[in-house]
């Protein structure tokens, strides 16, 4: 294991090459991603408004929240496997032009005089499925389009893109709602995913079929069990995938107390616009981090980059968690952000690096799985319940506890080869 872990070297990119931005196939893609995260970002904001005017309901807009890492859990195994087996383009179309549907159908049932909240709850619920299984075959299909040894580049533009269309779409959305009703921004959210399945099909298909084998396929159980092997037999994939399961705790904790955070710490309640500044302080982290990260990685291997974003981001969350004025937390979240970014995006990239292309979407599914499905409600829930029995600094201290936690682990693991390697000379 150690060899794996402390060895485990990515070739670096390759010098002179043309920029992503003149590669048709993945400017595609990108524009793809971009415009469908627009619609996205808005939908995010008018969803759970639309729900509770129909039902004024506290859970069920709690559920509309859920729908977006529930499907992970539910799903995550079977949708991997799925992207592995047939045509990730062809996929990812598909998903996109149902998505369009399903949105779509919130219009016309308001049109018709139909709409329910139940309609709307399903539409969310079906749309994060849909965006599970978009997921998975992107996976697989951005490393046969790029290559990888451009894969820090190109998820580094990917989550750039989508941080920058999630600020403009959030704060789109409530200029959007005052002047076309909710269910009005849901279409055009639907559009939005119409506009991607085209410039997915201006990409060259050839190259992001899934690997075909010449033998008989294996059965679906197999198939999955497959990329579960994969996963827990790779010693550095195991551990960076135990790191980026601590590393979303913290976010889901982050972000499920920082209203609480604001108000009875820094002075910013009700709504006072200053809370806008908080949460777009640690989305806009993100667009610093995907620019940190390819320079990073031209320095650094995957593993060892670990060995020092990690420490900084709990220092990081520290100055947060101990600040008193909104102005230092603002500064501190927005740095928290970066270093946050960085770990996610280095771990996807090292994933999609080292998996075969075969496996890249039950492998990469399965990861997400445990993250996202599971690491972000869980941070929310643990750090919910420690603020109601221990105050909210304890609450919000349980993240920089993750963060600490998981740079503890890859400092152990460091450690151990490197005393197993002094051992062996």
């Amino acid at each position: 294991m150690t060899d794996s872990v402390t060895d485990a070297d990515t070739t670096p990119p390759l010098p002179h090459v043309p920029p992503l931005r003149r590669s048709p196939g993945f400017r595609n893609f990108w524009f793809s991603r971009a415009v469908s995260g627009l619609g996205s970002a808005v939908t995010t904001v008018a969803l759970p408004v639309l729900v509770f005017q129909q039902s004024r309901s506290p859970l069920l807009v709690s559920l509309v929240a859920a729908a977006g890492t529930l499907p992970y859990l539910a799903f995550g195994l079977i949708a991997g496997a799925v992207a592995d087996r047939v045509d990730r383009r062809a996929l990812m179309i598909v998903t996109d032009c149902l998505s369009a549907l399903c949105l779509g159908s919130v219009p016309v049932a308001q049109v018709l005089g139909v709409l329910t909240v139940g309609h709307v709850v399903v539409v969310a619920f079906l749309c994060s499925g849909l965006s599970l299984f978009f997921d998975a075959g992107g996976y697989g299909f951005v490393p046969a389009v790029v290559g990888k040894d451009r894969l820090a580049d190109a998820n580094s533009a990917l989550y750039g893109a989508e941080t920058v269309v999630r600020i403009i779409g959030n704060g789109l959305a409530g200029v959007l709602m005052a002047l076309v009703h909710p269910v009005g921004t849901l279409t055009l959210d639907a559009l939005s995913f119409a506009g991607s399945a085209l410039f997915l099909r201006a990409v060259a298909n050839s190259p992001a079929r899934a690997a075909s084998s010449s033998g008989p396929r294996p059965g679906f159980r197999q198939s999955v069990g497959e990329g579960l092997r994969f996963l827990a037999g790779h010693p550095t994939l195991r551990v960076m995938t135990v790191v980026g399961t601590l590393q979303s705790f913290s976010g889901g904790a982050v972000v499920g107390q920082l209203v609480v955070f604001a108000d009875r710490v820094l002075g910013i309640h009700g709504t006072d616009g200053r809370i806008g500044l908080l949460y777009m302080a640690w989305s806009a982290g993100g667009i610093g981090g995907s620019l940190l990260l390819p320079r990073l990685r031209r320095r650094y291997d995957a593993f060892p980059l670990l060995l020092l974003v990690l420490p900084v981001g709990a220092l990081l969350g520290l100055v947060v968690v101990l600040s008193t004025d909104w102005r230092i937390a603002l500064i501190a979240l927005a740095a928290w952000g970066t270093a946050y970014l960085v770990v996610l995006v280095n771990t996807m990239t090292y994933s999609q690096e080292v998996t075969p292309a075969a496996l890249q979407g039950r492998v990469n599914t399965t990861r997400r799985m445990l993250s996202s499905g599971l690491g972000v409600p869980l941070g929310a829930l643990v750090a919910s319940g420690v603020t109601v029995s221990a105050g909210i600094r304890a609450g919000m201290a349980t993240a920089v506890a993750s963060i600490t936690l998981a740079a503890i682990v890859v400092w152990v693991v460091r450690l151990r080869g490197l005393l197993e390697s002094a051992d062996e000379v």
